[in-house]
């Protein structure tokens, strides 16, 4: 045989091999065993440690004698007590309160079998008070025996994790139960980065209070004074569905401190009462709008939108394509989005149809300028639903080239608006705005135009036209979200245009949600989101700056640039000439606008031309004409002056009353 040979023969006859891994399953088999022989030196010990305790002055010759068999005894009642509960399969990392607990029942039940016999062999020799002082004794250590490892492993983790290179000191906000969840997983995650000091709640019933080792430091109020005197640089916020109230003055407290925020998810009720440190997010302009989260019974946009043939214009933009979105999640016979935009536009049908590929989707480029391209698109596709959402919305470039805001928003929503009638469209839905409520800007204007072209055709049409008007939304292309961000990324200043400007906002997913039920649900020819109350914008950028740990005023200032051409300080969602009939569902408002003027479509062909024309002046003094309430700005802007971050307003009554 040749050497190679051999030494496969000598590894055959040797038998299999004992692998690596195999050595932590026998530990883990046997593991038990070792438990149990520590219980019974322990339970041994307890009993004789109780006998000379008790005969201090020395065991009488009868005790003497007993005591080995007592010993003998009482090991194996305990430890078959201790099997019966399962005590001797034991994690030493996640034993907890229950645990605890079956060790006393098996301590007890241990003691109560032992002094049975106790009567019968060893009632004079051994006396009560042994078996007594035994128990107290036998439960201490083993209960020391099971938990020291645990609690010895925790105090070397936070101290290894306090030493460590970017440990993140930490408070927790809130001692419920969250946040005791929250706090069990960091105890127990070696890669975690957050030590934490202790936790914040305001029940009065918590203070001095502990929570897995961790101490309840103080109520909501108490932050700031807590973060500067254990050096605090990062909040994790353990309630669930915070108000959206407590979270701005939560903020509020810290805004002067360099402190970073991580905040649980609002799922957490859902999550069978799990949570990790992953779960962690960071916070976010969504969680500061002054209003609660809005819930959708999608059983019933399921009615309304499957089956259905669906078209979208400026179904690439911010609005269109959250409407295209959630109308494909609800398999519609097909789906047709029109945009101009080709780039965005192929992007979201790539998107679509890798995410929906049972739903008929159809991209379409096209310009809502152009009525017979917008009647083909009709007949080809014969839609039942039209959204139209493409529309011009930044109000300074719509000032600039105000005629290009007539041109498309007016005319354009005219088109869209004829190709649905001419097809026989079921329902009509534009989008508006509060900008359109005594406009002050030329794109304003124009879309209150837009509301008044639409009720106009209705008159003599089939189809069932409606304008739900709402505010702003986070995060769309322009709104002031993504730029502060991009500004705060880049070291500041963030610019705001007025101190006391304050805006209507709702997120994408919500405010379109809204708009698919108030549209579909023919509730009215103008439907009205509630948007809660109004935030102002300088409190906005001084929040996010607070959210990303700096310090607003110290670390990246707010820059005051004056209201832009066509701004308003406020915005309202509805005009006194309209009567709001009715509240027709949460957050859905009805009302009735005053009807267009009896010369509407003469007024509207003085505005074609004036636009067609480039005539700027005269496209204003048309719009004047038809919208009465409109007030050109006559703004050229401000000189930018750098003002201190953040001017509070008066408190309102929620947050002068909030707590944790």
């Amino acid at each position: 045989m040749k050497h190679g040979q051999n030494l496969e023969a000598m590894s055959l006859d040797a038998g299999p091999r004992e692998t690596p891994e195999h050595a932590p399953r026998r530990a883990h088999r046997f593991g038990w065993l070792r438990m149990l022989g520590v219980d019974a030196v322990l339970i041994a010990g307890s009993l004789v440690a109780a006998t000379m305790l008790h005969f201090a002055d020395g065991l009488s010759p009868a005790c003497r004698e007993v005591l080995p068999r007592a010993v003998a005894l009482l090991v194996v009642v305990r430890l078959v007590t201790l099997v019966w509960l399962g005590l001797h399969r034991w994690s030493f990392h996640r034993s907890g309160i229950h645990e605890a607990v079956r060790l006393e029942l098996a301590s007890l039940a241990g003691t109560i079998v032992f002094e049975l016999l106790r009567t019968l062999f060893f009632m004079e020799s051994l006396p009560g008070q042994v078996v007594a002082l035994e128990f107290f004794v036998t439960t201490t250590l083993l209960g020391f025996h099971r938990f020291a490892p645990r609690m010895v492993r925790q105090w070397y983790l936070d101290r290894q994790r306090a030493k460590a290179k970017g440990s993140q000191r930490t408070l927790i906000v809130g001692a419920g139960s969250a946040g005791d969840l929250l706090l069990r997983d960091l105890l127990r995650d070696r890669g975690s980065p957050w030590h934490v000091i202790g936790l914040v709640d305001d029940d009065p019933g918590k203070q001095g209070t502990f929570l897995n080792g961790k101490p309840v430091l103080g109520v909501l109020d108490a932050l700031p004074e807590l973060m500067k005197k254990h050096r605090v640089t990062q909040v994790l916020i353990a309630i669930p569905r915070l108000s959206p109230e407590r979270t701005r003055h939560l903020l509020s407290l810290c805004r002067h401190q360099s402190v970073s925020f991580k905040i649980i998810p609002a799922s957490f009720a859902y999550l069978d009462q799990k949570i990790t440190s992953a779960m962690l997010h960071d916070l976010s302009p969504e969680h500061l709008l002054p209003r609660d989260a809005i819930s959708f019974d999608h059983d019933e946009v399921h009615r309304l939108v499957t089956g259905r043939r669906i078209l979208v214009t400026g179904g690439a933009g911010s609005i269109g394509s959250e409407i295209v979105r959630q109308v494909a999640g609800h398999s519609p016979a097909s789906l047709v989005v029109v945009d101009i935009n080709e780039n965005e536009l192929y992007l979201l049908v790539r998107q679509l149809q890798s995410r929906y590929p049972h739903v008929p989707v159809h991209s379409v480029v096209a310009d809502i300028r152009d009525l017979d391209r917008m009647l083909r698109i009709g007949q080809e596709f014969a839609p039942q639903y039209v959204f139209h959402a493409a529309a011009h919305k930044h109000v300074p470039l719509m000032e600039d080239s105000p005629e290009e805001a007539i041109k498309n928003n007016v005319f354009g929503t005219q088109n869209v608006a004829r190709m649905a009638d001419a097809c026989g469209a079921e329902r009509f839905i534009l989008i508006s705005t509060d900008k359109a409520v005594k406009p002050s800007s030329v794109m304003g204007a124009s879309k209150r135009l837009a509301e008044m072209v639409i009720r106009d055709i209705a008159v003599t049409s089939r189809t069932t036209f409606c304008a739900v008007r709402f505010g702003n939304v986070l995060g769309s292309a322009g709104s002031v979200v993504p730029l502060f961000k991009q500004q705060i990324q880049a070291g500041g200043p963030v610019t705001v245009t007025h101190p006391d400007c304050t805006r209507y906002f709702m997120i994408i997913p919500e405010a379109v949600g809204l708009v698919v039920l108030a549209g579909l649900g023919g509730y009215g020819e103008l439907c009205i989101l509630d948007m809660g109350e109004p935030v102002r914008i300088a409190e906005l950028a001084a929040n996010m700056i607070t959210m990303t740990g700096l310090v607003p005023d110290k670390d990246i200032s707010i820059v005051y640039t004056g209201l832009r051409p066509g701004e308003k300080l406020e915005e309202v969602l509805m005009s006194e000439e309209e009567e709001l009939t009715q509240q027709v569902r949460n957050r859905i408002k009805v009302a009735r606008s005053p009807a267009p003027p009896a010369d509407f479509q003469l007024q509207l062909k003085r505005l074609d031309r004036a636009a067609r024309a480039g005539d700027t002046h005269d496209v204003k003094r048309a719009l004047q004409d038809l919208i009465p309430a409109y007030t050109p700005s006559k703004m050229t802007g401000t000189v930018a002056k750098v003002l201190p971050a953040f001017a509070p307003a008066k408190p309102s009554a929620a947050e002068q009353n909030v707590s944790a």
